[in-house]
């Protein structure tokens, strides 16, 4: 048993603390992994403001780097002092999913089956079943993904990105949208994973590529990522300029990287005919948004949600680490600050003024 500090939140709405935590040796099929840097993402806001569940005391943090310090009986995946990026998608390869081809669409994703605690021995819920802004962190050894490159230890903190946010952004737009050299991309919504499905679209090879926001600094970071051209939907309509930028046709895929109706409805109503459109913001439960059916029957194309990016982390991972490494990905770009456990209910607060992309714990703060 291991006696680690780690980021708690013990009820709805309550203080994200740093408190002792019991990580337990890896059983059979975990690895206990020692954390070296965790991005602060919304997900994890969700998590302390009741918006995933109430399974609470929650142990937040899941965009995260760090090394293998031991493995259980029967681990393969990963050997002790392997670097690593943690993942939420370690897939079963069992179920319908697994055994029709589609493991990013895993129904089954394997956690670790043993329960970090705190010190009185309540079982805590690890967020996104990694729980990363600790010392030491239990999970299954399929959460591991081993980065086989050599990183400068400042390099971490961007790479650890890409347990969730990062490449939910890009796989909206490599996998899920199949951007092909030479289109047209427009992306509504330009926070973490918007910024990202910009650089996604930028190199899959896209060569219009459009960013939306009401906000031109993040309009600003968009455009060094890879946009070629922005519209501040504050001042004009992003349909009409989206449509303007495109020789009056629409894009031949529109990303919408918020989740609410309005945003869903100018993605679907700014494609080309035949278009593609990808929801990878999420939406708040209960949102609607009202399509009249011979609008969806003229336009065509698709309609399509992105879990994840439809990401399968051990194929992903690496190809983005080697991207980054050979100058085309810029993930340094994605990391605003760089803060220590003791920071993280502060860069809540940070986060919610929106300007930044991602505050990233550095564990040797």
């Amino acid at each position: 048993m291991h006696k680690v500090k780690g980021v708690v939140v013990r009820a709805k709405n309550g203080p994200a603390t740093v408190e002792t935590i019991l990580v337990p040796d890896p059983g059979p099929g975990e690895a206990l992994v020692d954390v070296l840097t965790c991005g602060v993402c919304q997900t994890d806001l969700h998590y302390k403001v009741g918006g995933v569940g109430d399974d609470f005391p929650y142990l937040l943090g899941h965009e995260a780097t760090g090394v293998v310090s031991a493995v259980g009986e029967g681990v393969t995946e990963v050997s002790v002092g392997d670097h690593v990026i943690l993942n939420w998608r370690a897939v079963c390869g069992e179920c319908r999913a697994c055994r029709r081809g589609e493991p990013w669409y895993c129904f089954d994703t394997h956690n670790a089956t043993q329960k970090m605690t705190l010190e009185d021995g309540t079982d805590l819920e690890p967020a996104l079943g990694i729980g990363a802004f600790t010392e030491k962190t239990l999970v299954a050894a399929g959460q591991c993904t081993p980065i086989d490159t050599t990183l400068q230890d400042e390099q971490y903190a961007a790479v650890g990105l890409l347990g969730c946010g990062v490449t939910a952004g890009i796989g909206a737009a490599i996998n899920t949208g199949a951007v092909k050299r030479g289109e047209s991309v427009a992306v509504i919504g330009c926070g973490g994973v918007g910024t990202a499905a910009v650089a996604g679209a930028a190199l899959a090879g896209a060569t219009t590529i459009i960013a939306v926001d009401v906000d031109d600094e993040k309009l600003g970071t968009a455009q060094r990522l890879g946009a070629t051209h922005v519209i501040n939907s504050r001042s004009a309509d992003p349909v009409a300029g989206i449509r303007e930028l495109t020789g009056g046709h629409g894009a031949d895929l529109v990303i919408d990287a918020v989740g609410v109706a309005d945003t869903f409805m100018q993605a679907f109503r700014a494609r080309d005919l035949a278009g593609r459109m990808v929801l990878v913001g999420v939406p708040d439960p209960g949102t609607v948004a009202e399509i009249p059916l011979d609008e969806v029957f003229s336009h065509g194309g698709s309609i399509k949600s992105a879990w994840y990016g439809d990401t399968l982390p051990s194929r992903d991972f690496p190809m983005l680490v080697d991207q980054y490494v050979l100058g085309r990905l810029d993930l340094d770009a994605f990391v605003s600050e760089r803060i220590a456990l003791d920071d993280v209910d502060a860069a809540f607060e940070t986060m919610k003024s929106g300007k930044v992309l991602r505050s990233v714990v550095e564990l040797d703060r």
